[in-house]
């Protein structure tokens, strides 16, 4: 990967409850993370939002999450190893069969919400998740946290034989470790454009970002994560991807 790639969640309404502006995110962005039905989403939904990728060459990845729909994925859930390999190894067969279905192919995994947290703090569930994608298809790139110091993942992946994407986040606040500040804490979340779209031009170009202590954070990533939940959200990925265009037209 070449340049920094936009990755947003899609697909995340459920039957009549509709949720995100996904018609309007997905032209400006270049990965889809499609929720496969167990925090979010439905049969038509996952198929409609697939479609609607094909649509704008978008690439399609499988957002797999704990069995939380009351939650939206967000609470921790007691499983085993063996018990998040295969939840995750279904929903990925899931969204594969509609992408097989429009004519798409799979591009991707990134874990949601509480699944992906858990994942970062505890090896073994990062070992089941690999363990799923291995058994699927090893070819699929595995999107995770980029913390300041990533080689324990990398060196994970690199047991299993997968590649990592590392992600970053425009609109969430670090510690010091880099990992997200927790959205109980206040300023966990950043709601100005401005702070968004810098926040989103440092990481581009490697320049370092303020942790929560005050120190600098320096994130090495391939992928940046953005939101599309109302208008001033899709407002924000537009500059940012402005921005982006900016920086490339100018290397």
């Amino acid at each position: 990967m070449t340049r920094l790639l936009l990755n947003a969640d899609m697909g995340e309404s459920f039957g009549p409850w509709k949720m995100g502006l996904d018609h309007e995110v997905m032209p400006v962005v270049d990965l889809a993370n499609v929720a496969c039905g167990f925090h979010a989403s439905d049969p038509d939904t996952m198929r409609a939002t697939v479609r609607l990728a094909a649509q704008h060459d978008v690439t399609v990845g499988a957002h797999p999450a704990y069995p939380d729909l009351v939650g939206f994925g967000r609470r921790s859930i007691a499983c085993s190893s063996e018990e998040i390999e295969n939840l995750v190894l279904y929903q990925i067969g899931a969204l594969a069969a509609m992408c097989r279905a429009e004519g798409a192919r799979l591009g991707y995994v990134k874990p949601h919400g509480a699944l992906y947290n858990d994942m970062m703090r505890d090896p073994a569930k990062l070992a089941a998740v690999m363990r799923a994608l291995k058994a699927f298809d090893a070819d699929l790139p595995l999107m995770v946290m980029a913390t300041r110091d990533p080689s324990s993942a990398r060196s994970l992946a690199a047991e299993h034989g997968l590649t990592l994407w590392l992600e970053a986040f425009a609109d969430r606040a670090y510690d010091a470790e880099g990992r997200l500040v927790s959205r109980r804490e206040p300023g966990a979340v950043h709601h100005d454009a401005e702070v968004i779209v810098d926040q989103a031009k440092r990481i581009a170009t490697g320049a370092p970002l303020t942790a929560s202590d005050g120190s600098e954070l320096v994130l090495e990533a391939d992928t940046l994560c953005v939101h599309g939940d109302n208008p001033e959200s899709v407002a924000a990925v537009k500059a940012i991807r402005q921005a982006l265009m900016d920086i490339e037209a100018a290397s």
